[in-house]
């Protein structure tokens, strides 16, 4: 991209299905979308459900402004909200025309995205989609017949083609995700983009003195949901020899957590395995900091910012072989994968990487650190910052040229 000093300062509406206080790596991403463009000089609005019952209304006092919609409670989900469109179309047209983007920036094609796009494409405003989700990740919280499910998914993913293909650039996290992108929803030219990391968040500070345990310490973060498949790290853990002393820490909260508290008495490894719940991003980083190794066991992630996260740390890490994990991982070099649901075959690298000497562990943390380095936050906000003006970025992303260009020549 062209040096960003040639280019005026942009308002930038962010629509997003899931933000703070929502813990999860969409959410995520659309915190530190809006944190990373206002430090650049943007001004930035973020449109998200409302975290609880009531009308619509604008946050005051934050660095950029959180605009938030009527919602309602889903009830096989703990904090996931709905947003009826015939509620909420007035209140994005209303905003729309108030703040008056230059772009807008949707997370997901279904209810705030969806809605907000369609209203940005009557006013010929520039659209770019960002796709964090698979429609399959909705399964464990519809109360259908599988048939039922997956019409539902086909479904879903002919609405992600119709709904993006009008933006005018489309990304998702990773390659694997962009290739599903394209034979599902039919939309060629996904643009591959990490949802990026401020990895040096993640170093320890000079003179900074960390409390680890003195057992070999397994570390998980993520909601606690069916399709992140904790229940195969637990029994992994409980296979380990117990000669080597192997704790499990758990940080997040959802719907499995009593079934796995159940899990976790009914093997007797209680005095093993903490249950965190949810922390502090201060807390947060310190168990990452501590941990000797990270597991994410998980079979729909499309790219992991825990994982990310955890490496940053420079902690080797164990991931499922499935969706985009793979792609965080060099065999043997900063930890390994292992086929999703084996908990005999977990439960023998956990042993494995344990046996080694604490030498080869640090060098295996030490490549997790340098692999994550490809992901730093910057690049992917200069990317954004590319998709936004309209310019093709310096990898030569031809097909990024529809939709106004706001150079000021």
């Amino acid at each position: 991209m062209s040096d960003p000093a040639d280019f005026r300062p942009l308002t930038i509406l962010i629509a997003a299905e899931t933000y703070p206080p929502n813990l999860n790596g969409a959410a995520q991403f659309g915190y530190r979308l809006a944190k990373g463009m206002t430090s650049r000089g943007h001004r930035v609005h973020v449109l998200a459900p409302g975290a609880s019952d009531g009308g619509s209304f604008t946050e005051e006092g934050g660095d950029w402004t959180v605009h938030r919609l009527r919602s309602h409670g889903v009830p096989t989900h703990d904090y996931w909200r709905l947003c009826y469109p015939w509620e909420i179309k007035r209140d994005i047209d209303l905003l729309l025309d108030e703040v008056a983007p230059d772009v807008v920036h949707i997370q997901c094609h279904y209810m705030v995205g969806k809605q907000t796009l369609e209203a940005a494409v009557r006013r010929g405003i520039r659209v770019v989609a960002t796709n964090h989700f698979m429609p399959e990740n909705l399964n464990p919280f519809l109360p259908f017949p599988q048939w039922l499910k997956n019409v539902i998914a086909r479904n879903s993913w002919k609405d992600m083609g119709k709904v993006m293909g009008k933006a005018a650039a489309v990304t998702t996290p990773t390659p694997l995700a962009a290739q599903a992108m394209l034979e599902k929803a039919l939309l060629p030219g996904v643009l591959p983009v990490s949802n990026g990391i401020d990895s040096a968040n993640y170093e320890p500070g000079a003179g900074e003195t960390l409390e680890r345990s003195p057992d070999p310490t397994v570390l998980f973060v993520g909601r606690l949901a069916e399709e992140k498949h904790v229940d195969v790290l637990i029994d992994a853990v409980a296979r380990v020899p117990e000669r080597l002393r192997v704790r499990l820490e758990i940080v997040g909260g959802g719907e499995v957590k009593p079934a796995l508290q159940a899990q976790v008495a009914r093997l007797g490894i209680g005095d093993r395995v903490s249950f965190l719940g949810l922390v502090d991003d201060a807390e947060l980083r310190r168990r990452y900091l501590c941990a000797d190794l990270f597991c994410q066991p998980g079979t729909a992630e499309l790219q992991s910012l825990v994982t990310l996260e955890a490496m940053s740390a420079s902690t080797p890490v164990l991931l499922a072989d499935a969706m985009a994990l793979p792609h965080l991982v060099l065999e043997g070099e900063n930890g390994y994968l292992f086929t999703p649901g084996d908990s005999g075959e977990l439960a023998r690298r956990i042993t494995e990487i344990f046996e080694l000497p604490d030498e080869d562990r640090r060098r295996m943390g030490a490549a997790s650190r340098e692999l994550v380095n490809r992901h730093d936050i910057k690049a992917t906000l200069e990317t954004f910052e590319g998709l936004y003006y309209g310019v093709v970025p310096a990898d030569g992303w031809a097909h990024i040229s529809s939709g106004p260009a706001l150079r000021i020549e």
